[in-house]
């Protein structure tokens, strides 16, 4: 998963930041994104999409990255600027955060996904599938996961009735019968309605 990071390095590229979010499709909770440096050569080789390792592999893999790479950032943007600015705003508005917390300066970004991050004069390149293919990339990826799952973990001892530490904001059956008895909490977006994002749990007469 190193051609591309290879790639750059030979061109005399040193410092490749990674760049991945998790959170954009919930119904709850913040989206967040992770950036990762890696020097030349680095070796972890169960690193993968997030979404394909098992949640005991994500948690060692979270510890292993932050001790080997030269510099991790992460960043956040809250329900309330979701809502007000849209996901995909919010998104390149936490990955900027996440490119800030770096204690090295990146020379070339490579983003998971079809879209470049706006707003920038820094060289780039964005991956379809690219935390599949690309290793930094990859590595941000469990970052974010496993800071958001954290996160989430938390919430879900805020606000017990929805189990967040189970589904993550996620939409579950479970989840949106919770949202129906109790109503919305805080962390819950209001720009995503139930419908739209989880319309397969609702029959005819269903509603949110």
């Amino acid at each position: 998963m190193f051609w591309l990071e290879r790639y750059l390095w030979a061109g005399g590229v040193r410092h490749v930041a990674g760049v991945d979010e998790a959170g954009r499709g919930p119904l709850a909770g913040p989206v967040v994104a992770a950036a990762v440096i890696f020097p030349e050569e680095v070796s972890l080789p169960e690193v993968n999409d997030s979404k394909l390792l098992a949640p005991e592999l994500r948690e060692s893999l979270f510890d292993r990255i932050r001790a080997l790479a030269l510099s991790v950032g992460v960043g956040e943007a809250s329900v309330e600027e979701i809502d007000r600015l849209n996901i995909l705003q919010a998104t390149f508005l936490a990955m900027r955060r996440a490119l800030a917390g770096l204690s090295v300066a990146p020379e070339y970004l490579v983003l998971d996904g079809p879209l470049v991050l706006p707003d920038t004069t820094m060289p780039q390149t964005a991956l379809i599938k690219g935390d599949r293919r690309c290793f930094s990339i990859a590595a941000a990826s469990i970052i974010a996961k496993v800071h958001r799952d954290h996160l989430m973990q938390e919430y879900g001892r805020i606000y017990p009735q929805y189990h967040f530490e189970r589904n993550k904001g996620y939409c579950t059956k479970a989840h949106v019968d919770a949202i129906r008895l109790y109503g919305r909490c805080a962390l819950h977006r209001r720009s995503f309605t139930i419908r739209e994002i989880c319309d397969d749990l609702f029959d005819e007469s269903g509603g949110e």
